[in-house]
């Protein structure tokens, strides 16, 4: 979700943001204190934004290269558990979220057709201008990454932990030292988790305990399940697990280091680059973007300028 989220620790200091190229994802989905809820899935009931009445802007789909154009489809890598972002639908195949309703937009804009295709989260950036012609998952725009690819801004999230409700360890957002915290693997969270522990072994305090998990809905569902104590993820994707677990856990502490998701496409791809950043800025001044956020609750993240290689 965002550039590097730091947890608002006194033990993490302005170093604990040395993390790759992977960035925030999400969490489950449906009410995981029910028993048919399966946490990065919705029931058949969910539903985004309707993307069949945007239409195609011909000067920005001329700036396409033709080897995207070809087939008419603008193939999308994304990690599908990362609700509200982009997870799975009750049938287990179709996806969902405001990644993928964003995903369709661009494509429509650009008189293509989105295709998205289901990935690790950590898979996708070495595989966008091979595999994928995009990545749409919950990246957060940061040094690290735009050394290898493209970005493009659109959305703005930050980090954010969530505890069982009643917060019954007491946990002190401020001082995690010796608490067990479930995070998706490769995300911004894990490498400010990591850097927290070592600060605190530096201390000598006990560490963090980091258990890292594929899915965002595994962490989700682990720490209902009391198997963590703790989670750390992108503030859009806290918010929505806790919206969606039945009461059972509840946001810790405040949301920190607000950063900008962005569209990744391969640095050799200059071209289509500039084509997904005139595409954002249509759905950004047309009001679409908002629109398709407000849809799954986020319209307050949405940006109004969408920036290639911000801070570049």
């Amino acid at each position: 979700m965002r550039a590097r989220p730091a947890l608002p620790l006194s033990a993490l200091t302005a170093g604990i943001l040395g993390v790759a190229l992977l960035a925030g994802c999400t969490t489950a989905s449906q009410d995981l204190a029910s028993g048919d809820a399966t946490p990065g899935s919705a029931d058949a009931a969910t539903q985004g934004y309707d993307v069949s009445g945007i239409t195609t802007d011909a000067d920005l789909a001329a700036l396409v290269p033709d080897d995207v154009a070809a087939d008419g489809v603008l193939t999308v890598g994304a990690e599908l558990s990362y609700a509200p972002a982009e997870f799975v639908a009750a049938d287990g195949v179709t996806p969902v979220g405001f990644d993928v309703d964003i995903a369709a937009a661009i494509a429509a804009t650009l008189g293509l057709e989105a295709e998205v295709e289901p990935s690790t989260f950590d898979a996708i950036i070495p595989a966008v201008g091979s595999k994928y012609e995009v990545g749409i998952s919950g990246f957060t725009i940061d040094a690290e990454r735009l050394q290898v690819v493209h970005m493009v801004s659109y959305f703005d999230a930050g980090s954010q932990l969530a505890v069982a409700t009643g917060n019954p360890d007491q946990i002190d957002p401020a001082d995690l030292c010796g608490v067990t915290v479930g995070v998706q693997t490769g995300t911004v969270q894990q490498g400010a988790l990591e850097a927290a522990a070592a600060d605190c072994q530096g201390a000598g305090e006990e560490p963090v305990e980091i258990l890292p998990y594929d899915s965002q809905a595994d962490v989700t569902t682990n720490l209902v399940g009391g198997k963590v104590q703790a989670m750390y993820a992108d503030s859009p994707v806290t918010a929505y697990a806790v919206s969606q677990a039945g009461g059972s856990i509840e946001a810790l502490g405040a949301i920190t280091d607000a950063a900008p998701y962005g569209v990744v496409v391969a640095q050799g791809d200059t071209e289509l680059a500039e084509a997904v950043q005139g595409a954002l800025q249509r759905l950004m001044d047309d009001g679409t973007l908002t629109e398709i956020l407000d849809a799954w609750g986020n319209a307050d993240g949405a940006l109004s300028t969408a920036e290639l290689d911000p801070g570049v």
